[in-house]
This record gives C-alpha cells, sequence and structure tokens, in this order.
C-alpha cells in the first residue's frame, strides 16, 4: 500500500512539474510578443505538444488568438523547452536543418474526405495529403508526377488534394483554385492534371486580380463554360477558406507540402516507396 501511494504521489508531481513547463513556455511567449506594439495578445494556449528525440526536450506549437495592427487573428508559433531553458529554434548540428519540421501534428483522419480525393483508391491502406498552390512553379512540375505515379498503383494509394493558395505571390491562384473545385464537380478530377500541366503565364500574370481574365482563361483551355456567377457563390468561397485553414492547422506554409500516412514528408519523395514492388 505504501507503494502504491509513493507511486500515485510522484505520478501527480510529474503531471504538476509538466503542467509547469507549460505554463513556463506560455508565459515567455506572451512576454516575447507583448514587446510588438503591433500585436495585442488575448490568448495563448499550446495546440500541440511533441516530445524530441532530445532528452528532455518538447516542441510546442503554440496558437495565439490576437489583434495585429486592428485585425482579429489566429496565428501559430513554435517554441521549444527541456523545462529548463526555452528556444525558438533548434538545428541538427550535422544537417545544419531546423528541427520545426519535427513537431508538425500528424493528420488526423478528418483530412481524408471522400470530396478531396483526386486518385487512387480510398479504401487504400497508403494515403497522401497534398497541400498545393496551381500558380507554384515546384507544383506544377510536382503534382502531375504524383498524380501519374497514383493512377500506376490505384489500389495501393489514395491521394487527397487541399487548395493552398500562396496569395502574397499568386493573388491569381485564389480564381483558380476556385475554378479547380467547380470544374471538378462538373467534369472529374482529371481537370486537375489538365490545370497543372497548362501555361497560365500566356493569359494572365500570377498576381493578377482581373476574376474575368483568368475565368476565359480557364474556359478556353479546359472547354468548359463556367460563368462568374458560379465563381463568386458563397459555397465556393467557402470550400477554399476550409482549404487553407485545414492547411494552417498543420502548419502548411509553402507549397507543394505533402503527407504519407499522416506524416509530413520533407523530401517529398517517399510517395514512391508506396508503389508495387
Amino acid at each position: 500500500m505504501i507503494k502504491i501511494t509513493k507511486l500515485l504521489v510522484l505520478s501527480a508531481f510529474a503531471s504538476v512539474t509538466l503542467l509547469a513547463n507549460d505554463n513556463s513556455v506560455i508565459d515567455f511567449e506572451k512576454k516575447r510578443v507583448a514587446q510588438n506594439p503591433n500585436v495585442k495578445v488575448k490568448n495563448i494556449k499550446v495546440f500541440y505538444k511533441k516530445e524530441l528525440e532530445l532528452k528532455d526536450w518538447n516542441g510546442y506549437i503554440l496558437e495565439l488568438d490576437a489583434t495585429i495592427q486592428d485585425k482579429n487573428m489566429k496565428v501559430k508559433d513554435i517554441l521549444f523547452s527541456d523545462g529548463k531553458v526555452i528556444a525558438t529554434d533548434l538545428y541538427d548540428i550535422t544537417t545544419g536543418k531546423s528541427l520545426k519540421d519535427t513537431v508538425t501534428p500528424t493528420l488526423s483522419d478528418k483530412y481524408y474526405q471522400k470530396s478531396k480525393l483526386i486518385a487512387g483508391n480510398e479504401k487504400a491502406k497508403n494515403k497522401i495529403v497534398v497541400f498545393s498552390d496551381p500558380l507554384c512553379p515546384f507544383c506544377t512540375q510536382y503534382i502531375p508526377e504524383v498524380i501519374d505515379f497514383i493512377n500506376k498503383n490505384s489500389d495501393q494509394i489514395a491521394l487527397y488534394y487541399y487548395s493552398f493558395p500562396l496569395t502574397h505571390i499568386h493573388q491569381a491562384s485564389v480564381p483558380l483554385s476556385k475554378l479547380i473545385d467547380i470544374a471538378k464537380v462538373k467534369n472529374g478530377n482529371d481537370i486537375l492534371m489538365k490545370v497543372y500541366t497548362t501555361d497560365w503565364a500566356k493569359y494572365f500574370e500570377p498576381n493578377s486580380t482581373d476574376e474575368t481574365i483568368i475565368l476565359e482563361a480557364f474556359n478556353k483551355e479546359l472547354g468548359l463554360d463556367i460563368k462568374i456567377e458560379e465563381l463568386n457563390k458563397k459555397e465556393i468561397n467557402s470550400i477554399i477558406e476550409k482549404d487553407i485553414a485545414m492547411g494552417e492547422d498543420v502548419l502548411v506554409s509553402g507549397t507543394p507540402t505533402i503527407y504519407v500516412n499522416g506524416e509530413k514528408d520533407t523530401t517529398r519523395e517517399k510517395y514512391k516507396s508506396l508503389g508495387k514492388k
């Protein structure tokens, strides 16, 4: 009975210690962010916590509910702590790479929505999720390669696609992403390959905001007749907003970002190991 009591006490003490460490990280972030006069923090919480391979070190994803230049926003930040010190970043001394990618959350089943399946078999054991911008030059090479690979191994892999337009450099990717969703419903998933292999530069600049020109180019290249009214429907805007939110929840910041069986693949090559042996 004495041994059991001691174990309970030690367990409770460990829990309190872990909570204290978490609160120290939150307090540190509050003080750090408070140094910026343009940011007013309403609340900070631990969104995700992951134990690192380094002894006693944890990676924290913090979610900040803040007002930034008079705009209410939810943003995320990553910190590291061993309970004694806090670091804004850690680097692998051998590769020189930041350990922030190792803190990325794994994907939950909510990312395997049937409406997002663009290739393969939804019942397949292996599942790939990709976040992409249709005007990202890396994506225009990468996405067709992935789709082609999955089509050749369709019984073994399911491929899910989420739009993640990089609006700070490709404003035209927003209407283009909306057009993809409209066209997918009308003409099937094959439309995605056509979009990614079309040279849109001959019609408009990546930072164009003229939806009429973008729509005309899309209809011409793909032989469709989508109306401007369809492009601006509330439900279409909502789809893109949800896609972006899904990406932001797992800290997607660039494209293409790919997850293989729930884990972020920084090499972007692991999908090739899922094909026929």
